[in-house]
């Protein structure tokens, strides 16, 4: 049986183990043999990253094939206008390719959300605004390129659910035991009998 970890990554962490020069890396928040983050957040996103002990599970996770949904809760400088949430929906031109359609639509400011250490810088006259956006592909630093690629500079960026798997109630640093659907623990093939 497969060991899946969903762990909610502080702001400023290393999506790796080991040792980096003055970062924390997931080594400092997590003491859990053998396991490996399928899929990473960069340093300065937050939220929901999937570890496994199956290498095979963590591939079937990140796989483009797949198209799990990855979901991002954003803060963006600005109010994003009909033409750039269009845009979002429908492909954004980051010059190395076009992303495919996302889902995107403009939600109330969290909640249950827990204060980022350091905040985000705050601008009187500039307002902000949070967009939940779902993607099915994951580009290096795909969320943030797209938002300023429409003129809306990504201020917070939060992950809060990948596939079927969803961050719910863990804090910053905490992380919980969770289970693999049937969907993605078989196989993609089998060899044929002879």
């Amino acid at each position: 049986m497969s060991r899946v970890i969903v762990f909610n990554k502080p702001f400023g962490t290393v999506c790796r183990f080991g040792k980096e020069d003055g970062r924390y890396t997931l080594g400092d928040w997590l003491d859990i043999p053998r396991v490996y983050p399928a899929g990473r957040l960069d340093r300065d996103s937050e939220g929901l990253v999937v570890l496994s002990d199956d290498g095979g599970l963590g591939h079937r996770i990140t796989h483009p094939k797949r198209k799990l949904t990855k979901t991002y809760w954003v803060q963006v400088e600005g109010e994003p206008d009909a033409d750039a949430m269009q845009t979002l929906r429908h492909g954004v031109d980051l010059r190395d390719a076009t992303t495919r359609p996302a889902r995107v639509r403009a939600m109330a400011a969290p909640n249950s959300l827990w204060e980022r250490d350091p905040p985000i810088r705050y601008r009187a006259r500039i307002p902000t605004t949070w967009l939940e956006l779902e993607l099915r592909e994951g580009r290096n630093r795909q969320v943030r390129r797209m938002t300023a690629a429409v003129g809306h500079p990504t201020l917070r960026l939060i992950r809060v659910a990948v596939g079927p798997w969803v961050i719910g109630t863990l804090q910053p640093g905490e992380w919980r035991e969770a289970t693999a659907p049937p969907a993605l623990t078989r196989r993609g093939s089998r060899r044929r009998q002879a």
